[in-house]
């Protein structure tokens, strides 16, 4: 299987979890693999990923002043982070993209949108049957 550095298109969860799948299976990992190991490796890879920001005070969105460095260490914590988090789903079959989109409806009707016509800076909330049909 080839590994480019950069995805030349978007890729799903369910992609992302299948690679992930075939990477441990081949390698003989599936044995680790338990819910259990997932998590806390997942949980090390948060650490790793809240280092990056413990010293650098509040960041502005965009990451200014960033060198491209620090962006690319960001990138593959962050990275870590997803692989573990599709990779336990997995692993508990469960399918991560329907549960965050269920999510997302969930929270919507939890916290509904406030509607001030005062407000100028109103952003309109995106339909919810699309995301669930999505």
């Amino acid at each position: 299987m080839e590994y480019p550095r950069r995805a030349t298109r978007d890729v799903s969860l369910h992609e992302l979890s299948k690679r992930l799948a075939e990477f441990s299976q081949v390698r003989g990992w599936d044995e680790y693999h338990s819910p259990r190991n997932l998590l806390l490796a997942l949980v090390g890879e948060v650490g790793e990923l809240s280092e990056i920001f413990q010293w650098k005070g509040e960041v502005g969105k965009g990451l200014p002043n960033w060198s491209s460095a620090d962006k690319e260490h960001l990138e593959e914590e962050l990275s870590d982070v997803l692989l573990y988090l599709v990779r336990l789903a997995d692993v508990c079959g469960l399918d991560l993209g329907q549960a965050a989109l269920a999510k997302i409806i969930k929270n919507a009707q939890k916290y509904p949108l406030v509607t001030n016509h005062n407000d100028h800076h109103h952003n309109p909330e995106p339909k919810l049957e699309k995301l669930n049909s999505e």
